[in-house]
C-alpha cells in the first residue's frame, strides 16, 4: 500500500478535506456535523450551513479530526474529539457515556470511493488514537457497527466505523447496548513528551 499519512484538519488542509468529502459533504450534506448538532439543526444546515460550521470549528484547537492521505492524495477523514463536543452522543441510549472517564470519541470514518475495502479504517483509527495521545487524552472510544456474519453495513450505518477495524486497532468491547453496536474502548500510550 502507498504511504499512509495524516494531517489535522485546519484551514491549511481544508481543501483536502473537501476533496475527501465530495460535493455532498459525505452523507447528505452532513460535513461531519451529525454528532455536534440536533437532528433538526443538522438537517437544516445540510450542505453549506454544516460545511461552514465545521470550517469554523477547524480554526480552533484541538483540530476536529484528521485528513488521511495515500501517497499524498487525500482519501479519508476521521472525526475525533472530546466527548463534550458531541451533545448528540449523550442523547442516544447506544452512545451515551459509559462512565465518567475523560475520553475522546471517534465519531466518523469516511473513505473516498475508489479507496474503500483496502484496510484503511484500521490505519485511520490508529492515527486517531495517536492524535488523542498527542493532545493529552489516553482513553479513546468508538461506537462502530458490527454487521452479522455475511452482512455488509450500509453507508449510513458505517459512518462510525466497522467493529472489526476497531478490534484490529487494539480496541476492546466494553458494552453492547444494541445487538449490532458495541461500545469499544482503547487506552493509548503516552507520547514521548510525557503527556
Amino acid at each position: 500500500m502507498t504511504d499512509f499519512t495524516t494531517a489535522p484538519l485546519t484551514p491549511d488542509t481544508w481543501q483536502d478535506f473537501e476533496q475527501v468529502m465530495g460535493p455532498n459533504g459525505g452523507a447528505r450534506g452532513c460535513w461531519c456535523m451529525h454528532w455536534r448538532l440536533s437532528f433538526g439543526e443538522c438537517a437544516a444546515g445540510a450542505g453549506d450551513g454544516n460545511r461552514d460550521a465545521l470550517h469554523e470549528r477547524a480554526t480552533r484547537r484541538p483540530p476536529p479530526g484528521l485528513v488521511c492521505y495515500l501517497g499524498g492524495e487525500p482519501v479519508g477523514w476521521v472525526g475525533i474529539g472530546e466527548r463534550a463536543e458531541y451533545p448528540r452522543l449523550r442523547r442516544s441510549p447506544v452512545t451515551k457515556a459509559l462512565d465518567t472517564a475523560p475520553v475522546w470519541v471517534i465519531t466518523c470514518l469516511f473513505v473516498r470511493r475508489g479507496h474503500r475495502n483496502r484496510g484503511l479504517q484500521t490505519k485511520m483509527i490508529t492515527a486517531a488514537c495517536d492524535f488523542a495521545a498527542d493532545n493529552g487524552r489516553h482513553t479513546v472510544e468508538g461506537f462502530p457497527v458490527d454487521p452479522a456474519p455475511g452482512r455488509i453495513a450500509g453507508a449510513d450505518n458505517a459512518m462510525t466505523g466497522i467493529a472489526s477495524a476497531f478490534r484490529e486497532a487494539g480496541f476492546t468491547e466494553v458494552a453492547r447496548r444494541k445487538h449490532d453496536r458495541p461500545a469499544m474502548r482503547r487506552t493509548v500510550a503516552r507520547t514521548a513528551s510525557g503527556r
